[in-house]
């Protein structure tokens, strides 16, 4: 039950599923058309807090496009391109003005993240004041 959302250049959603039992989805989108897709957990679900997000951007589709991705699970460290990823997630939530409903969540997880660098972390502190401290 992952939300699969895939989104225009101008970053409007083209359109969203959600994935079935065993992680499986199918998205129609015209072929040739640069998409950014995200996967996450919708606010609603009872593991909403469970994973953090990722995001594939600048993807050309074709008559299959294939995108296989595995969510950190939060309280994890998989490394810094694992949490970059998820910080690129919370970035394209904020980008699409997700922030009401999505931040109590967005707000727990973010705040499980351990970033290896400055960088990220002062990243992590902007998204972290964007999307409220963890209640």
């Amino acid at each position: 039950m992952i939300k699969v959302s895939v989104h225009r250049e101008d970053l409007s959603e083209i359109d969203h599923v959600f994935t079935d039992e065993e992680g499986r989805y199918s998205v129609a989108v015209a072929e040739g058309e640069t998409v950014t897709v995200r996967f996450d957990t919708h606010h609603s679900l009872t593991n909403a807090r469970d994973w953090q997000p990722s995001v594939v951007a600048n993807v050309i589709t074709s008559d299959t496009t294939p995108l296989d991705r595995c969510l950190l699970p939060t309280g994890h460290d998989f490394g810094a391109a694992w949490n970059t990823d998820a910080l690129n997630g919370y970035v394209m939530a904020a980008a699409v003005n997700e922030v009401e409903e999505y931040a109590p969540t967005a707000a727990y997880r973010l705040s499980m993240l351990k970033q290896p660098t400055p960088v990220l972390a002062s990243l992590q502190r902007r998204l972290l004041d964007h999307f409220g401290e963890p209640g």
